[in-house]
């Protein structure tokens, strides 16, 4: 462990330097975490107290997934600390919803199942959302529908006609997350598709797929030929 001041460190080795001169993808998860974190305790740089919290919760999505309340209970952690870091959290998740706004998600597949994993892995409760697309397949909005428990959600058709006339959709993308981390489909999943597909039919609107969003995967329902009629 450095006990000197971050200041004192060679030019190189200070994280907003190394940044600047080698670009952020050089930094580790603790040296981006500390030019956030931006000032040390007596004893402790930014860097140390980083390192401190990476080891107490594993990884550092646990870190961010983490509640205020257990947060702040890190000696030399804060209000503020916690605020910087969920304000750059959902940064990275904006960011990621206007490029695939302006990209188009079937023309970079990869890029909708990082924003689909982004808004709703970490959910606490089973979450039901919609993509609603044009009919050059391009993202008019993204909204979660329907909030539920740890292993259920009452999904509506009938809503999600009313938002897809809303938004004068051609064609959706269905998603939902499994809080247990266990992506593979239930027999609910797919009779609940199921019904939408022959809902959206009636408008002349298609489902492209329905994502389920687990822990470290995303599993397609139109990949397992679960989607058609």
């Amino acid at each position: 462990m450095n006990h000197l001041p971050i200041s004192q460190w060679p030019a190189n080795e200070r994280p907003r330097e190394k940044l600047l001169t080698q670009g952020p993808e050089s930094l580790t998860d603790a040296e981006l975490l500390a030019i956030f974190f931006r000032t040390g305790i007596r004893g402790k740089t930014a860097v140390d107290l980083a390192r401190d919290l990476l080891k107490r919760y594993g990884t550092l999505r646990s870190l961010l997934s983490a509640n205020p309340d257990d947060f702040c209970q890190t000696y030399g952690m804060g209000l503020a600390k916690y605020v910087h870091l969920q304000a750059s959290l959902e940064l990275g998740k904006r960011y990621l919803k206007e490029t695939i706004t302006r990209k188009g998600i079937l023309s970079c597949p990869d890029d909708t199942r990082r924003f689909l994993v982004t808004q709703l892995r970490d959910k606490r409760q089973e979450v039901f959302a919609c993509l609603f697309l044009d009919k050059k397949h391009r993202v008019i909005a993204f909204e979660e529908l329907f909030h539920g428990t740890l292993d259920s959600t009452e999904v509506h058709p009938r809503v999600i006609i009313e938002r897809t006339l809303y938004y004068n959709a051609a064609t959706v993308i269905l998603c939902h997350n499994h809080p247990s981390g266990n992506a593979s489909p239930s027999g609910a999943d797919v009779i609940i598709t199921q019904r939408i597909v022959k809902a959206l039919a009636c408008i002349d609107v298609i489902v492209l797929d329905h994502f389920i969003i687990g822990d470290g995967e995303v599993i397609s329902l139109a990949e397992l030929g679960k989607i058609g009629l």
